[in-house]
């Protein structure tokens, strides 16, 4: 079992899919956690009901919205003083076809940069001089393998380049505070069994064709993907700073 005891750590789409998978994991693991949310209280609620009630604090914030992850990370440090962790879960996978009409393919990767990309880069510019001043702390970014293979429908095109954008980012990161004591990791989950892939597998032939070209014929449970936030979490793992961590079940080997 991990231990986080005294540690606090912000997380962001908690409410559900691997959000909720790693809130329910780090409530064993003695840590203080900031969930946020963006509509869903009563997901979060049941996300992090493991908790005892003076170690969580449900904040929430639209992360589509352009001030939301500064009014974010200004309530959680009104909240908690200092963090340790963020890591950036929150995100969208929105459908546009590549030959769409021009309004709607600029509407559509507009919000799609503004989630995948915008938002979290501003919390981790914010955390990373957070961490700076404090001499160590740790930023997990939860990405995707589209971000190193493309997707697999030209509809969620937006969603590649947003995902791809804020990875380059955070490696970038990575390097430039190194010296500073903060931690960058990226996981690239491949298909995991949420509700975000079902949707985006009806363009596919649905979960039982995603599932036949997958090596071991199976989702990524978002479980393992939550076991790995929190070894990452503990910030022991200094060499493996600014790495690409691939979950997904040897379906895309580099």
């Amino acid at each position: 079992m991990n231990d986080l005891t005294g540690k606090t750590i912000l997380l962001t789409g908690a409410s559900r899919g691997v959000g909720r998978a790693i809130a329910e994991r780090l409530a064993g693991t003695g840590a203080t956690l900031v969930a946020h949310y963006n509509s869903s209280r009563e997901g979060a609620d049941e996300a992090t009901r493991g908790f005892a009630s003076d170690r969580v604090h449900l904040l929430p914030a639209d992360l589509s919205h352009p001030e939301g992850a500064a009014g974010l990370w200004d309530a959680t440090l009104e909240a908690v003083g200092r963090v340790d962790a963020v890591v950036l879960n929150a995100g969208i996978m929105p459908k546009v076809e590549i030959d769409a009409p021009d309004a709607e393919w600029d509407d559509t990767f507009r919000t799609a940069l503004q989630v995948n990309t915008l938002s979290p880069a501003d919390l981790t510019r914010r955390a990373a001089e957070h961490f700076a001043g404090h001499g160590e702390g740790v930023v997990v970014g939860i990405s995707s393998w589209v971000t190193h293979r493309g997707a697999g429908h030209p509809n969620l095109a937006t969603y590649a380049a947003s995902k791809a954008a804020y990875a380059a980012l955070l490696k970038t990161v990575a390097r430039a505070y190194a010296p500073r004591g903060v931690l960058t990791y990226l996981i690239a989950p491949g298909a995991v069994d949420t509700e975000m892939t079902a949707s985006s597998s009806l363009d596919r032939g649905g979960l039982d064709e995603i599932r036949r070209t997958l090596a071991m014929g199976e989702l990524v449970p978002p479980e393992e993907i939550a076991e790995l936030v929190a070894v990452l979490c503990e910030g022991r793992l200094r060499h493996l700073s600014g790495a690409t961590l691939d979950v997904n079940g040897a379906s895309y080997v580099r």
